[in-house]
C-alpha cells in the first residue's frame, strides 16, 4: 500500500509540474508600440489584427507626440516598448542618445523591396516605413509666373503671399537650409547670412505657422498664395482651395523619413523585428497607401495615377529627393531658434 501511494504521490506531483509548465508557456506575450495614434482604426484593421494573428501575442499602445514619447523613453533607460515610430529628426536624438538597438538586417529581409534612402538612413538602426517630402506650395490660379525654384520665395511678386514653417516644426529648419543656398553659403558654417537672406525674405512673409490645420486656415481665407510645407497638407489646402499647386523645383524636394526603431530595453526583440519585416512588406504598404495612411516607402507597391497623386511615389521621384543630415541639423537647432526670434520676435 505504501509503495502504491508513493507512486500516486509522485504521479500527482509530476502531472502539477507539467500543469504548471504548460501554463507558463501558454501565457500570450505582450507586444508594446509607441506610436502617434492617428488613424487608429485603420493600423488596427492592415497591420495590428494580422500581426497578432502572425505572433499569438497581446499588442498595447504608448500614445504622444514625438518629443513626450521620446522623453518618456529616456527617462526610463530606453525600457518599456519593445518598437517606436518616430519622426527621422527626433529618431535622431534617440540614435544620440543611445536609447536604440541596432537592428538585424538578416531578420528584416523587405529591407531589399524598399527605396534605398529608407534603409540604414541613421546608421544600422531601425528602417524609415513611410516617406514624404517638403517643398513649395502656390496658388496657380494667383501666381504667375510658375514657381519653379526654392529662389522664387524671394520674389519682388510674393510681397506679403508667403507663409513660412515655424523654426520649433519639422519643415522650420528647412528654410533656414534653403536660405543659405540662396544666399551662397552652407547654413551650417554660416548661418548669420543664412538669416541674412531670411530677412530679406521677411517682408514677403503674412505669418509663419505651427500646425496644418493653421496653413490650411490661411490658404482657405486667401491670406496665403504661396508655402514651404510638407506633402500631407497638400491634400487638405486643395479641399480648401482647388488651385493649390504643388510646385515642380528644379533642385529638388527635400525627403522626410518616418523611423521605427527598436530601444534598447525592449523584451520582445526577435519579434520586433518580424514586425518591422510585416510593416515593410507589399502587402501592408499597399493598403496603408491606398487607404490614405502613409506614402509607401516598398518599390514594389503599385497606385493608380490618382492613388499616387497625394504621396511621394515612385522611383523617378523619389530618386531626386535631398536628404537631410539630422545629427547637424539637431546640433545647430537651439542656435537657428535663437537667431529666428530675432527675425520674427518671440
Amino acid at each position: 500500500m505504501k509503495a502504491h501511494r508513493l507512486t500516486k504521490f509522485a504521479a500527482l506531483a509530476i502531472l502539477a509540474t507539467f500543469s504548471g509548465v504548460a501554463s507558463a508557456s501558454a501565457q500570450t506575450k505582450t507586444f508594446t508600440i509607441s506610436w502617434w495614434g492617428y488613424n487608429g482604426d485603420k493600423m488596427k484593421a492592415n497591420i495590428i489584427e494580422p500581426f497578432k494573428k502572425i505572433c499569438g501575442c497581446d499588442i498595447v499602445f504608448e500614445t504622444g507626440n514625438n518629443a513626450d514619447r521620446l522623453n518618456k523613453l529616456k527617462l526610463r533607460d530606453g525600457k518599456g516598448v519593445d518598437v517606436i515610430y518616430l519622426s527621422d529628426s527626433f529618431s535622431q536624438l534617440g540614435v544620440a542618445q543611445g536609447l536604440f538597438q541596432e537592428v538585424d538586417a538578416s531578420k528584416i529581409p523587405n529591407l531589399s523591396e524598399i527605396y534605398e534612402l529608407g534603409r540604414n538612413p541613421q546608421g544600422k538602426y531601425g528602417p524609415a516605413y513611410t516617406i514624404g517630402r517638403v517643398g513649395l506650395v502656390y496658388d496657380s490660379a494667383k501666381v504667375d509666373p510658375a514657381i519653379t525654384s526654392w529662389a522664387d520665395l524671394w520674389r519682388a511678386d510674393m510681397k506679403s503671399s508667403v507663409s513660412l514653417p515655424g523654426i520649433t516644426t519639422t519643415a522650420g529648419p528647412m528654410v533656414v537650409l534653403q536660405a543659405g543656398k540662396h544666399a551662397g553659403v552652407d547654413a551650417y558654417e554660416d548661418s548669420e547670412k543664412a538669416f541674412e537672406a531670411i530677412t530679406a525674405l521677411k517682408p514677403n512673409v503674412v505669418k509663419n505657422y505651427n500646425t496644418g490645420s493653421e496653413l490650411v486656415n490661411l490658404i482657405s481665407t486667401g491670406e496665403v498664395r504661396v508655402a514651404l510645407a510638407q506633402d500631407f497638407t497638400l491634400a487638405s489646402m486643395q479641399a480648401a482651395v482647388k488651385t493649390m499647386t504643388w510646385a515642380t523645383l528644379k533642385e529638388g524636394d527635400i525627403a522626410t523619413l518616418n523611423m521605427v526603431n527598436i530601444p534598447k530595453g525592449s523584451e520582445n526583440v526577435e519579434l520586433a523585428h518580424q514586425f518591422i519585416n510585416f510593416v515593410l512588406s507589399k502587402e501592408v504598404q499597399q493598403k496603408e497607401a491606398e487607404q490614405g495612411v502613409d506614402a509607401p516607402i516598398n518599390s514594389k507597391v503599385e497606385l493608380s495615377p490618382e492613388q499616387a497623386k497625394m504621396w511621394t511615389y515612385g522611383a523617378d521621384q523619389v530618386s531626386k529627393l535631398g536628404r537631410i543630415d539630422y545629427a547637424k541639423l539637431n546640433d545647430a537647432k537651439t542656435d537657428w531658434i535663437d537667431q529666428w526670434n530675432e527675425v520674427f520676435g518671440q
